[in-house]
């Protein structure tokens, strides 16, 4: 692949959407090479390996070969390997190169708004900045396309790039989260319940007989399904038929007594109360709306 970076032009447009992209690019980084070359980018984005510098927006930066260092004003010096995203966060002083003896390459995608940044704050933290997500074919997929959307310019090619960034922002999660319940064996048994309990809306389950299938006592399960979801086992279940039936209403001709039944609820009354406690309406006028 040839080097490749844009600057993106913000139209007022963009902002107004609340996500916008300001910048991608790709590049190939020889061994004992200047870097970076403060010639290729902006005044705002140059920087010195002294100096550093600080951005106003959001960055993930993806290195795909070699090897290099990051460092910023709230992690130590870290080496960074091929496979390794790091990211930008506004207001923080950072500073990244490659090792001379490697080179590396690198992709990577700047972006900003209000939507970004309310993302980016619930997944991601400045303290804990870097993502091994290996050499991702998914996420590589992602930058060769964001690439290709920006160097074709065709007419809404900025809702395009941020919709891939978007999509970016979620392989690294995904990434985030496989890796922390390889780390936690009890968030293993949890997402086996899960899945099983979303194959079981229409019947009443019962979960201590769940949970002899799992190395795992009930009380231990219970209380680390909570901390992993916010909510006990047979809540979590309740609010998965209560949304299913809420799909119903909105997609089928069924009846509310049928959707009812078809969601494990024996009782149409029983059923009428709990939806109406939790959407503040009863089926039948939830339909009507």
């Amino acid at each position: 692949m040839s080097n490749y970076h844009k600057y993106l032009h913000i139209r007022e447009v963009d902002r107004v959407l609340d996500f916008y992209v300001n910048t991608v690019g790709y590049t190939k980084i020889d061994k004992h090479a200047q870097y970076p070359d403060v010639n290729q980018h902006p005044a705002d984005h140059a920087f010195s390996w002294n100096k550093g510098r600080i951005l106003d927006g959001y960055y993930v930066v993806f290195i795909t070969n070699g090897r290099g260092v990051f460092e910023s004003a709230n992690t130590r010096p870290r080496v960074i390997e091929s496979g390794t995203c790091f990211m930008l966060f506004p207001g923080v002083w950072h500073r990244y190169k490659p090792d001379p003896a490697y080179g590396w390459e690198e992709y990577w995608v700047g972006f900003n708004g209000g939507y970004p940044r309310h993302v980016m704050s619930q997944l991601f933290h400045p303290e804990t900045p870097f993502v091994d997500s290996g050499l991702n074919k998914e996420l590589i997929a992602a930058f060769t396309q964001l690439l290709s959307t920006v160097s074709n310019a065709q007419i809404g090619h900025q809702q395009v790039a941020a919709g891939i960034t978007l999509q970016i922002i979620a392989l690294l999660n995904r990434v985030n989260q496989g890796k922390k319940n390889q780390d936690d064996p009890e968030s293993v048994w949890v997402s086996k319940a899960i899945l099983r309990l979303q194959t079981e809306l229409g019947n009443n389950v019962r979960m201590e007989d769940l949970v002899e299938e799992f190395p795992i006592s009930y009380s231990k399960f219970r209380k680390s399904f909570k901390r992993l979801t916010g909510k006990s086992p047979n809540q979590y279940h309740l609010d998965l038929r209560l949304d299913k039936a809420e799909e119903l209403l909105k997609s089928t001709k069924l009846t509310v007594k049928e959707i009812g039944y078809y969601t494990g609820f024996d009782s149409p009354y029983y059923f009428s109360r709990l939806f109406k406690k939790k959407f503040g309406v009863s089926p039948k006028i939830f339909r009507g709306m």
